[in-house]
């Protein structure tokens, strides 16, 4: 079973998509902070996927972008937050639907984009 990461400090969004992911039967940890991700990463869980919201606290994180280097990562931006974007598999900017978050994270993962 593939293991999504869903790092966002938007609780709504972050429990939004792990709940749509997990009713596919997909595995999804929601974390809010670098050091949650961390400690998963520290635990020997690896993702297959991140779904990352763009804040210049997270994205911006020398860790978020080291492991974003490694994981395929959907990215979702603020039109108007202005933070780093990182090269990812893919962006959507708010507003964006959960169905087209998890249409994408189902996507890259039945494609073998995922590590």
């Amino acid at each position: 079973m593939p293991l999504v990461f869903v790092i966002a400090t938007d609780w709504t969004l972050r429990a939004a998509v792990r709940a749509e992911l997990r009713e596919l039967g997909i595995d999804a940890l929601g974390m809010d902070s670098v050091d949650d991700a961390g400690r998963a990463l520290a635990s020997n869980q690896m993702p297959s996927a991140i779904v990352l919201e763009a804040t210049a606290e997270l994205a911006g994180d020398p860790a978020i972008d080291n492991l974003v280097k490694r994981v395929t990562t959907v990215l979702i931006a603020s039109r108007t937050e202005t933070a780093p974007l990182p090269p990812v598999a893919a962006v959507f900017y708010r507003p964006v639907s959960i169905g087209d978050i998890v249409a994408k994270v189902r996507e890259l993962l039945a494609h073998g984009h995922a590590a």
